[in-house]
């Protein structure tokens, strides 16, 4: 094994000792359609998110499409199969994994240029997005695909949003303040962790959401869904957080958790 390739391993084996692994494989494995990411493998695209980025492309990848690398970007390199054509036991070709080279990509965040398509999204004026910004928490706009409309990093302090909906943001900005709370999350998509943050983001709807139309349907599914993985029934699931969820909705709301000090 080459050192290069020694390299690129230890970045996902430190992340392990770190805890970042689980969120990162969560959302890589739902890339956004219909850029050349979406066919890498999951360690390839697990690496892309840990390197801080939705869409990584070689050089000339980023200039058929009329982006160009900044001076002085540094690459990150994703793992790339080396295969040879021999004959099998038959006598037919095939190809036959030899072994793992590395090739080197930029980040999208890395280049200038002409704006891709899925860069359209523009957010509203959210509500309570001072909480956020107050907790240090950046907002920013991301281009969706078939499976998540945002999320939360923890590690990158970010809430990332590829829809306008407010009831969106106000989940991830409840994982937020769950995380506030207890120190830390559970990294990936843990059932109570996502009832607490569905609950809240349903009540602040009602509460200061400016949108008209009533998602409570929507939340009620989401929150059905996680509580049958663990075997509740919604409403069981939801008395069992309500307590993280009051004091999740007092810090939002109030800056305080309620509890005492």
């Amino acid at each position: 094994m080459n050192d290069r390739v020694k390299q690129v391993l230890n970045v996902i084996l430190e992340k392990f000792k770190s805890g970042d692994i689980p969120e990162a494989v969560a959302y890589s494995m739902y890339p956004i359609a219909e850029i050349p990411s979406a066919k890498w493998s999951l360690v390839n695209r697990t690496l892309m998110f840990l390197s801080g980025t939705m869409d990584g492309r070689g050089f000339r990848q980023w200039q058929q499409v009329d982006r160009f690398v900044k001076k002085g970007s540094k690459a990150f390199h994703i793992l790339v199969p080396f295969t040879k054509k021999n004959k099998d036991e038959e006598g037919d070709d095939k190809e036959f994994l030899i072994g793992f080279g590395c090739r080197p990509v930029f980040r999208k965040e890395d280049t200038h240029g002409k704006e891709l398509e899925y860069e359209t999204i523009e957010l509203p004026e959210l509500p309570l997005i001072e909480r956020a910004e107050e907790w240090g928490i950046s907002v920013r706009a991301i281009p969706g695909n078939y499976r998540y409309n945002g999320y939360y990093s923890m590690e990158r302090k970010e809430i990332a949003l590829a829809t306008p909906e407010e009831k969106v943001f106000f989940h991830e900005l409840s994982h937020a303040g769950h995380e506030k709370i207890k120190g830390s999350l559970t990294g990936g998509q843990d059932s109570l962790q996502e009832i607490v943050a569905e609950l809240s983001a349903a009540v602040l709807c009602k509460l200061v959401g400016k949108q008209a139309n009533d998602t409570s349907g929507n939340s009620y599914k989401y929150i059905e869904k996680y509580a049958g993985k663990i075997n509740m029934s919604p409403y069981k699931a939801c008395l069992k957080v309500m307590s993280e969820t009051e004091k999740v909705l007092n810090l939002i709301l109030k800056g305080d958790d309620g509890t005492a000090h």
